[in-house]
């Protein structure tokens, strides 16, 4: 019988195959699961016949296509085998999921984060994860997904947002919480999140681009997720798309940052409309036919499609999901940021799969969480503190 707190650990590379194979993708009947993975029937029965029997598997009746007779009984992963806590840590507040095997929420909370000194942040976090956590069914690990640079699922370079810098930070919760915990930069926890439970699980490639705060991006390119060292520094917020446009922070004219983020159409309307307004009520403004909100929101909205349009040519993902903060702004002026990615795609191009993930604190938690099951799953959790 597996260990029901760690069933992965002792699985061989073919069993831990066939049950990944399920959990993504799953409910599968034996003969799909055997075509999937080249295998031999008997050879799959040899090795689903004690992932049943231990429970990590399980049979699912449905009724047979053809009518009468038996009920297919497809395998499935039991998705409440373990669970797992997903935080996203943000500079004012922590938010927290708790999930199943699958990535399903199945409770939340969040925690006010008052003091950026690293041991006041862990002392939070350890609340939020006692508030989620049952000591009668312990959660197998912590996912935290945070906006910044981060190495070895562990350590955060740098976090603006936080002032932090080299901070061992899956080291310190996994002391205080007594679980292993893992960590990562939270776009790409959130890109992970859709790569095996959500839209990109049934694509090869996808990219993800959020509006917001900042303006960030990630790609999925077969099958596994494009990371370097750079990844977390935003970059992708000083494309260039308008050369007579505002500047940036840091002094780019013209580039997403400047246009797109809510900081920045925020500003651009206070300045225009002599008042100031939230990013909010810049959109309602639209809504309401509002002429000087209207032409800065559509100016927003053809750099976003310009740079959706860019993303495409360049990386050729078979989808791309839009979110953050600031995703209304392509709500509202979906049609336009549609007339932009045309004017600077080829004429023959494939059509753009654009999928809108409605944004939301728990999204983000989630992802964290997806992070910590891909490690668990995949045995690399790093050992628990003790």
């Amino acid at each position: 019988m597996l260990d029901a707190a760690s069933p992965w650990a002792p699985l061989l590379p073919s069993a831990r195959r066939v049950t990944l194979e399920v959990l993504l993708h799953g409910p599968l009947a034996r003969s799909e699961l055997a075509d999937r993975l080249g295998l031999s029937t008997a050879s799959l029965t040899r090795l689903t016949k004690p992932l049943v029997d231990a429970g990590l598997l399980r049979e699912v009746d449905t009724p047979n296509p053809r009518g009468g007779g038996r009920p297919l009984q497809p395998l499935d992963v039991d998705p409440d085998v373990q669970r797992f806590i997903g935080i996203k840590l943000a500079g004012f507040r922590a938010y927290g999921v708790l999930t199943n095997l699958r990535a399903d929420i199945l409770d939340s909370a969040s925690v006010d984060i008052t003091e950026h000194d690293v041991d006041a942040v862990v002392a939070r976090i350890a609340d939020l994860v006692a508030s989620l956590d049952d000591a009668g069914r312990p959660v197998a690990a912590i996912g935290i997904g945070i906006g910044g640079v981060v190495h070895g699922f562990a350590r955060v370079q740098r976090a603006v947002f936080l002032h932090w810098k080299d901070v061992d930070l899956g080291a310190a919760v996994s002391r205080a919480t007594g679980r292993p915990t893992v960590v990562s930069n939270d776009l790409d926890a959130l890109l992970e999140a859709e790569h095996w439970f959500g839209d990109g699980r049934d694509v090869d490639s996808f990219a993800v681009l959020t509006i917001g705060a900042g303006v960030g991006g990630g790609l999925v390119i077969h099958d596994r997720l494009v990371g370097g060292p750079d990844s977390g520094l935003g970059l992708l917020g000083h494309f260039p798309v308008d050369p007579l446009g505002p500047i940036c922070p840091e002094g780019h004219r013209g580039c997403v940052k400047a246009l797109l983020t809510t900081d920045a159409i925020q500003s651009q309307a206070a300045l225009t409309l002599g008042r100031p307004v939230t990013y909010d009520e810049v959109l309602d403004l639209v809504e309401t036919g509002d002429a000087v909100a209207d032409q800065i929101v559509g100016r927003a909205a053809h750099a976003f499609g310009t740079l959706i349009a860019a993303v495409a040519n360049i990386a050729q993902p078979e989808r791309i999901i839009l979110t953050g903060e600031g995703i209304r702004l392509a709500q509202v002026a979906e049609a336009r940021v549609r007339a932009a990615i045309g004017q600077s795609r080829h004429p023959e191009a494939s059509p753009i799969d654009l999928r809108f993930l409605n944004d939301d604190p728990t999204l983000w938690a989630r992802g964290a969480a997806a992070v910590a099951i891909q490690r668990t799953v995949l045995a690399v959790l790093p050992l628990r503190a003790g």
